[in-house]
This record gives C-alpha cells, sequence and structure tokens, in this order.
C-alpha cells in the first residue's frame, strides 16, 4: 500500500560485482516488504549511481550541497527514505568498498533512521554484518538485531535462477524475513514520529 503517509522503506543492493548474487535476495526482500500495509519500498541499485571514490568537501557533509551530479542523485534517494535494508555479501569477512563509499557520500539522510540488513558469504555473511552495525551507528542510524543471513542451502538453490526467483526458493529464509520486517518497521515508525518533520 502507498499512501502519503506509508513509511519510505528503502532496499540498496550492495554489491556491483557482474555475475552478482544479491540482486536475487533483494528482488525477493522487496517482494516481501511490499506485502507489508503502509510502505512504499524502493529498490536502489548502486549500479545506477557509478559514485567516485568519495572525493568531495568536507563541508559537504554538512551543507548536502555535492560536486558529482551522480552524488545528488544518490543523496535525494538516501534522504527519502525513513528506514532501509541493505543486501550484501561478504568478502574476506567484511563488506563491498563499493557499499562503504555509498554510506560515506551521505551522513544526514542517514541519521535517527532504522537499517536493517540481508547477507550472505561465510556464515551467512554474519561478520559483514557486524561491521556494517558499527558504521551505522556512527552514521546515527539505529541497526535493528534481526537479520537475515542467506544459507548456503538457499544460496546453492538461488543462484543459478534468474531474478526474479521463485519465493518458494527462500522459504527457508522466510521466517527471518518476518522478524526483519516486524522490528523494521516497528523502529521506523517509531524514529520517524520522533524526527522534527520537514515541511
Amino acid at each position: 500500500m502507498e499512501t502519503s503517509s506509508a513509511l519510505k522503506i528503502k532496499i540498496i543492493i550492495g554489491s556491483t560485482r557482474p555475475n552478482r548474487f544479491s540482486e536475487k535476495p533483494a528482488h525477493w526482500i522487496c517482494q516481501e516488504a511490499k506485502t507489508r500495509d503502509g510502505l512504499d519500498v524502493d529498490l536502489l541499485d548502486l549500479r545506477d549511481y557509478p559514485l567516485p571514490f568519495f572525493d568531495e568537501a568536507p563541508q559537504v557533509l554538512r551543507t548536502g550541497v555535492y560536486v558529482n551530479p551522480v552524488a545528488t542523485r544518490w543523496a535525494h534517494k538516501v534522504n527519502e527514505g525513513d528506514g532501509y535494508i541493505i543486501v550484501s555479501p561478504e568478502y574476506n569477512h567484511a563488506y563491498p568498498a563499493v557499499l562503504k563509499n555509498a554510506l560515506d557520500y551521505v551522513y544526514s539522510g542517514w541519521n535517527n533512521k532504522p537499517v536493517g540488513f540481508v547477507s550472505y558469504g561465510g556464515v551467512g555473511g554474519a561478520r559483514g554484518v557486524q561491521q556494517l552495525r558499527q558504521v551505522a551507528i556512527e552514521l546515527q542510524m539505529a541497526p535493528i538485531r534481526n537479520a537475515v543471513h542467506i544459507s548456503r542451502e538457499v544460496y546453492m538453490a538461488v543462484m543459478s535462477q534468474p531474478t526474479p526467483v521463485d519465493p518458494d526458493l527462500f522459504k527457508p529464509s522466510k521466517a527471518a524475513a518476518d522478524a526483519l520486517l516486524d522490528q523494521l518497521i516497528w523502529w521506523t515508525k517509531a524514529l520517524k514520529a520522533a524526527r522534527p518533520q520537514i515541511p
């Protein structure tokens, strides 16, 4: 359901590699979120925002005025959101550099908003998510506890499938997705009510 009072949830595909897996769980969690009333869900693909390594003047984090037009578009999309779900692989016990760069380009737009995570890789991407939570805190976000860690079983079943994938293949992750969305919605409502509303 989309209304003027809907909670705006941005789902971010955190990898840009060729033949990436991340778009499959991203489309799945996007569809799961769209089944919830009161959400306006938007899928953001970092491939559509080819940001250079962060090279803006220091004051950009205070003013929000960027030299790079791609950065302006990205910041605008982030600013629209009331809450976020980041879908990320785990590379070498961490998350992709392209994702860190995208996070660093915006500051105030992330502030006082919740974020949840969908991940995959070694131990379901748990180590990468743990690092992302630390970054989220520094961005003054509220990283929620519940996350979706894609198991090897689901990864193997889904990896060769075209996007969007049959949602039944994600069935083992459904309970985790429901818990993530329940908690994200609660935090999004609470923090939206607490934030000063800009006319």
